[in-house]
């Protein structure tokens, strides 16, 4: 089976053109490991740029690297046309069995739609929800990425779901849709995490920051915990200053010395804080991935009292008692961590997740249906 996958290149999003290897988003870079391993497949990625870049032709035996220089009036102000047609030019040349188009937030899924392929679309976050919690300007960013998803799920074959919470949301738009979770670069699964018992246990909290991930809330619930028990309250995320919440935040950590901002972090720092932390929180509003609040995708990963415990993340009296049970319990929370790691090879490593995608293109090839 040959199959194109249409992903961003990161060298594109961190503007990082002199870098001369492409790297990706963690899930779809996750996906690529699990494809390596399966020789019975062909893998094509294809990735839109505003730069030309030195790039290697493959990136594994079975899978191929075609980057796309594209100038600039091709992308969102033209509704992506000129990655629409540079796409289709290279789909033409590879002649892929079918499209996979890697999220709705820029150029993938449109160009998944309208290349001429049968197709598949998966949703990493749901630009419609995400537009509608920020209030979107009419005109902005993720006003025009929320028609574009709504223009592209009817027309692909169907939409893999990462969390049941996005089944829901897409289902009166797709023609079918699959649950299958983002794959888990498999570097995380030989983390041991080893506290360090000589200081503060810590709290590791990663995001974006921004309302829908409800960190300054979090913060505020901590309060009253903070002043009867030590720990560091990590935040692990990019903030900018200048916008009223991510300037509300970086106030609150101000006067709070136990709460401390590394900011954006790579998955090397990434590994290094978890290896560290007695605890990982995401006291998210509304969330699509499963990493912890009781909302969107997040109850697909958490089993109460067993995995992990929930708390209602607009409630700071219960995401404090979530936290003091984990803190003051540190067996308990070893063995929830045990399990959890246990149970999250099991559904999340990319050999796992690769497999269950070829068995959906085989699927979407069997029905035999015309791209719309």
């Amino acid at each position: 089976m040959r199959v194109a996958i249409l992903t961003t290149d990161s060298r594109e999003h961190f503007q990082e053109y002199s870098r001369t290897v492409p790297y990706f988003g963690t899930a779809p870079e996750a996906l690529l490991q699990g494809f390596n391993h399966l020789p019975e497949v062909e893998v094509h990625v294809v990735s839109c740029a505003r730069a030309k870049m030195q790039s290697p032709e493959k990136l594994a035996p079975n899978i191929f690297f075609h980057g796309i220089y594209v100038s600039r009036i091709g992308w969102m102000q033209t509704m992506y046309q000129g990655c629409v047609r540079a796409t289709r030019k290279v789909l033409r040349q590879i002649k892929p069995d079918l499209v996979h188009g890697q999220g709705t937030e820029r150029d993938c899924a449109i160009s998944a739609v309208l290349s001429g392929f049968p197709n598949v679309l998966t949703i990493h976050g749901n630009m419609r929800f995400i537009a509608e919690v920020n209030r979107s300007r009419p005109f902005s960013f993720w006003w025009l990425a929320a028609r574009l998803e709504r223009f592209t799920i009817p027309r692909s074959q169907g939409v893999v779901c990462i969390t049941h919470y996005t089944q829901e949301a897409v289902a009166p738009l797709a023609k079918q849709t699959w649950v299958v979770p983002n794959a888990v670069d498999a570097s995380f699964f030989e983390i041991n995490a080893a506290p360090p018992t000589d200081k503060p246990p810590v709290i590791l909290c990663v995001g974006l920051i921004c309302m829908r991930k409800n960190q300054n809330a979090f913060i505020r619930a901590l309060d009253a915990l903070a002043a009867q028990r030590p720990f560091k309250l990590v935040f692990l995320g990019h903030a900018a200053p200048g916008r009223e919440y991510d300037d509300e935040f970086l106030d609150l950590l101000k006067s709070r010395p136990w709460c401390a901002h590394g900011g954006f972090a790579d998955r090397d720092s990434l590994r290094r804080h978890l290896q560290e932390a007695r605890l990982l929180a995401l006291p998210s509003i509304e969330d699509n991935c499963p990493m912890a609040a009781k909302v969107g995708g997040l109850p697909d990963l958490i089993e109460e009292g067993r995995t992990g415990f929930f708390c209602n993340p607009l409630d700071g009296l219960s995401m404090r008692e979530a936290v003091e049970t984990v803190l003051s319990n540190p067996a308990k929370a070893r063995d929830l961590a045990v399990t959890a790691k246990a149970q999250a090879r099991k559904r999340f490593h990319p050999m796992e997740i690769a497999k269950r995608h070829l068995e959906i293109y085989a699927e979407v090839l069997r029905q035999g249906r015309t791209c719309v």
